[in-house]
């Protein structure tokens, strides 16, 4: 389901549908399925950016709306469960780059809150993960502080990633951050660069 999720999100169709269907099957037997729900709601999400990109003012924000109550309704019902924040911080992080400051910010809050509590959750074991949720993981805290205004903490974890993640593109991203530090830029972007990124 989920790589049927990231080929639907970089435009495959039929996968985004199977997807979709997979989760409102799970949901229609189970509707407080937290990863299901969460996975949803990001389905929506994508739904609605499409909406907004046709000039659909009022099905975007209806699909939004419904969107962002699943993912939050998904982390409510289990909050440390990693298969239900990180899909929800990856979207939100990924969603609010593009977005008026306003209506970003409370996203780009929930999105680093979410990969925040993953590094707790994770941290006893966090030298056995894998380049990929490793790189993604920091990078996702570095960009989130980054993006808040906090310079000195996403420094932390740019240092991080240049120092466990070598030879990695999180470490030549955090690298070329270090070398020329400022802030957060159009167009920049820390995470969502690993198997299923364009």
């Amino acid at each position: 389901m989920r790589n049927d999720f990231f080929a639907g999100f970089s435009g495959n169709q039929e996968a985004f549908q199977r997807a979709m269907k997979t989760t409102e099957g799970v949901l229609a037997q189970n509707p407080k399925h937290a990863e299901a729900l969460v996975w949803h709601g990001a389905g929506l999400f994508s739904l609605a950016g499409q909406a907004f990109r046709q000039q659909d003012v009022n099905q975007g924000r209806e699909l939004y709306d419904k969107a962002v109550k699943e993912m939050d309704e998904a982390v409510a019902l289990e909050p440390d469960n990693i298969g239900v924040r990180i899909p929800r911080g990856a979207v939100l992080m990924v969603a609010s780059r593009n977005m008026p400051p306003a209506i970003a910010k409370p996203l780009l809050e929930r999105a680093l809150s979410d990969y925040e509590h993953a590094f707790e959750l994770q941290s006893s074991y966090l030298d056995k993960l894998g380049a990929h949720p490793k790189g993604e993981l920091l990078s996702g805290i570095a960009e989130g502080h980054l993006r808040t205004g906090d310079q000195e903490k996403a420094r932390l974890f740019f240092e991080r990633v240049v120092k466990e993640l070598d030879g990695t593109p999180y470490q030549r991203r955090a690298a070329a951050w270090l070398e020329k530090p400022g802030p957060f830029a159009q167009g920049q972007s820390f995470t969502c660069i690993g198997c299923h990124a364009k």
